[in-house]
């Protein structure tokens, strides 16, 4: 079974820029059921359909496949406006590959930085511009921004760190 260990932070500064490097995305979502969300993304011309079990704390099942990116824009157009889109960031940091996910459209003025994991307690050397931890927070999910984005957020959901 593919296995899925991510934490979830929102970004403050832009420290992390350097060196990083951009890919566009755009991803859909078939099913936004937490007990089994269905994507599918075209990242760049690649195209990927991936399926995601229920979260427990920074874990969960996740199996993804890649599709022709012709597939991809198809799918996607399944999606009706359940879209997401972002120039994800590929950002190293202490040796380790960080991304942050700068969001477009609906979830403008997110910033948020993930970093996938070995171990649920995995130790990692956190970035200062690694802010407030979001990984238990649902409504900062992916799936949770194509039904209600981030523009849609109060003040107070948008968390400590407000919007980067």
């Amino acid at each position: 079974m593919g296995l899925e260990i991510e934490r979830r932070f929102l970004v403050t500064g832009d420290g992390w820029r350097p060196g990083a490097v951009p890919v566009e995305i755009v991803q859909g979502y078939l099913s936004t059921d937490p007990r089994r969300v269905v994507r599918v993304r075209l990242a760049g011309e690649a195209g990927y359909l991936t399926v995601k079990g229920l979260a427990d704390g920074a874990s969960r099942a996740e199996f993804e496949y890649p599709v022709p990116a012709g597939d991809a824009r198809e799918l996607l157009a399944l999606c009706g406006p359940a879209i997401v889109q972002k120039v994800r960031w590929t950002v190293l940091h202490a040796g380790r590959e960080w991304v942050v996910d700068v969001f477009g459209g609906a979830n403008t003025g997110l910033v948020l930085a993930e970093i996938e994991l070995e171990a649920p307690d995995q130790a990692f050397d956190r970035p200062s511009w690694a802010g407030a931890e979001v990984t238990s927070q649902a409504r900062f999910a992916n799936a949770s921004l194509a039904v209600r984005p981030y523009a849609a957020f109060s003040a107070a959901e948008k968390g400590p760190d407000g919007p980067v």
